[in-house]
């Protein structure tokens, strides 16, 4: 499965090759709570089917009611809803949420194609809005931005999708892939043990069997990439880790006990010239404790953790709280709860 926004954009630029009256509606200004963050966008095709969100369902509704029999050409338009508490529960907004909407009609079709290509082929983009005139410019952009606007134009930044690369083809890779397809990440799957391979059932992952330091090294991680090793094989997850932490891969953890993580950054350090510093983004146990017990559950808090470290949420080992840097470190894979004050 594609990352929500490619999504939207490769379904607005079908209806629009097929010559159909569309809408591109982007939050841009959001007070209070709001279900959906600035930036977020959803297309309306004529006839009133919807992909993508830009709240938990309401003002859709009502997008559809209003414009799916009227949509025509036309310069963009901005429409506010939830300034009154009556039409914030009205539209299922929170107590006191209020968003912006800008609307773009029948957006152009070449300018999609192109940006919907550049995303495609993993690269990152600004679409740039005149909205007087719903004038679209495209630039190339090398790391993320928040929504913006300025003398006169709004600028959306778009990325290529998330992706995942999983150390081992076994049980709870299986669960965890599926996880990430539905979340809206592309995953690959490496294990050179035919006998873990051969059994994989997941479709829409890319399975191969090259050495896992070896595809780390040609995966060329970015910020939008997550790395997980789940062998339990040093071998295999040792080296391809070393790899993973020259990266800039925004999560790098891997599968084990608090003893075994233990042992494998004396490794680490004994044999490949690491530090204590240098393995500091290597996360492990990894998960977010949930009390797990079977491959499922383990991959549901490994998905977890995975999507709040994306999201920027920040958890309980990575707290600090003052000076006494009181962390909470729990995982999926160990049970025990150590609160540990690092001045005592």
């Amino acid at each position: 499965m594609e990352n929500l926004d490619l999504f939207v954009l490769r379904t607005l630029l079908d209806w629009r090759r097929a010559g159909k009256a569309t809408l591109l509606a982007t939050v841009v200004r959001t007070w209070g709570s709001s279900p959906r963050p600035v930036g977020s966008i959803m297309a309306l095709c004529e006839g009133g089917a919807v992909v993508g969100s830009v709240s938990g369902g309401c003002i859709e509704d009502d997008l559809i009611h209003r414009y799916r029999d009227a949509l025509t050409d036309g310069p963009p338009q901005r429409t506010r809803y939830g300034v009154s508490a009556d039409e914030a529960h009205r539209f299922g907004l929170p107590c006191g949420g209020t968003l912006e909407l800008l609307l773009e009609f029948n957006p152009d079709a070449d300018s999609l194609t192109d940006l919907v290509g550049r995303l495609g082929s993993g690269r990152m983009a600004m679409r740039s809005t005149e909205v007087a005139t719903g004038r679209v410019t495209l630039s190339d952009m090398d790391q993320p931005e928040a929504l913006r606007e300025q003398d006169g134009w709004l600028h959306n930044a778009f990325g290529p999708e998330y992706r995942l690369l999983m150390i081992g083809a076994g049980q709870l890779s299986e669960y965890l892939a599926t996880m990430a397809l539905f979340s809206g990440f592309s995953v690959t799957v490496c294990d050179p043990r035919e006998e873990y391979r051969s059994a994989w059932q997941v479709p829409g992952v890319t399975l191969t069997n090259d050495m896992p330091d070896d595809v780390v090294r040609t995966f060329r991680a970015d910020r939008r990439t997550a790395i997980v090793a789940l062998t339990h094989d040093p071998k295999l997850d040792d080296l391809a880790l070393l790899e993973a932490l020259g990266t800039e891969a925004f999560y790098i953890g891997a599968i084990g006990s608090r003893r075994n993580q233990a042992l494998r950054q004396a490794r680490l350090i004994e044999h490949f010239d690491q530090t204590e510093e240098s393995l500091a983004h290597l996360r492990g146990p990894i998960g977010i404790y949930i009390g797990s017990k079977t491959p499922a559950e383990i991959a549901v808090s490994v998905m977890a953790e995975v999507l709040a470290v994306k999201n920027g949420v920040p958890l309980p080992r990575d707290l600090a709280v003052g000076p006494a840097k009181e962390k909470l470190d729990v995982s999926a894979n160990d049970a025990v709860t150590c609160f540990v004050r690092e001045d005592a």
